[in-house]
């Protein structure tokens, strides 16, 4: 009897188990489904408030390009204002500190204030192995999780670097599960004319970036969710 009894209570204790595993994967896919389907639409209007926004810097030609844009915006609206890139990368942040050291010698506000700048661990260095890439790759993700979990951000500006993937991932996952909405503006390089960047193609394929640019006619045609902007630089 006691034996039967155990067998029952196992049988229910399985199905309910399995109940709920197939609950909770039928909810998230259907929430994926629905940030994925929201992607690319028009953005709603946020009033006069400003957005904390976290600006992701490639090495070289991609911080340039970033930049660039950057002086167009309104930097009262995008405040206050995180620039990462990758450890290996010191050139970049310094560029990025001079230009927002030149808005307070232009403006003369206490802008620095509302700015930080900030490293994150790469995936996997130039010449390094794919073996061992599997390690920094886990300690990348983990470090992206956590800088994502401090800031939060509800807007994140990329163009194209490596570093820019496991950051957008993390968001994409913090809206299916209803942490946070962050809408990724994707620009893609002016050095791709003919085709996507890999960090591009993963982030339009997947749709994890909410509004994707390019700056060339013939990528739109080819890619027809993404927005024609010209030449930005």
């Amino acid at each position: 009897m006691e034996k039967g009894n155990g067998c029952c209570f196992f049988t229910t204790t399985l199905n309910a188990t399995i109940l709920l595993v197939v609950s909770i994967t039928t909810f998230v896919l259907i929430r994926a489904l629905y940030v994925m389907y929201q992607s690319g639409k028009p953005l709603r209007k946020t009033a006069l408030q400003s957005v904390s926004t976290l600006i992701i810097l490639g090495s070289g030609g991609h911080t340039a390009e970033m930049l660039n844009l950057l002086s167009m915006l309104q930097k009262d609206k995008f405040t206050p204002r995180f620039y990462i890139a990758a450890a290996s990368d010191n050139m970049s942040l310094q560029k990025a500190h001079l230009m927002e050291k030149s808005l307070v010698d232009t403006t003369g506000g206490n802008v620095l204030e509302s700015v930080q700048f900030m490293q994150i661990y790469r995936s996997r260095e130039v010449g390094q192995s794919y073996i061992t890439s599997v390690g920094t790759t886990l300690i990348a993700i983990a470090h992206a999780l956590w800088i994502m979990i401090k800031i939060r951000p509800q807007v994140i500006l990329c163009n194209g670097p490596g570093t820019c993937l496991p950051l957008c991932v993390i968001a994409f996952l913090f809206k299916v599960v209803g942490i946070r909405w962050s809408s990724t503006f994707y620009v893609e390089s002016i050095a791709r004319v003919r085709r996507l960047s890999l960090s591009g193609l993963l982030l339009y394929k997947l749709r994890m970036a909410d509004q994707f640019f390019v700056q060339w006619p013939q990528l739109q045609k080819k890619y027809p969710r993404a927005h024609y902007v010209g030449c930005l630089m």
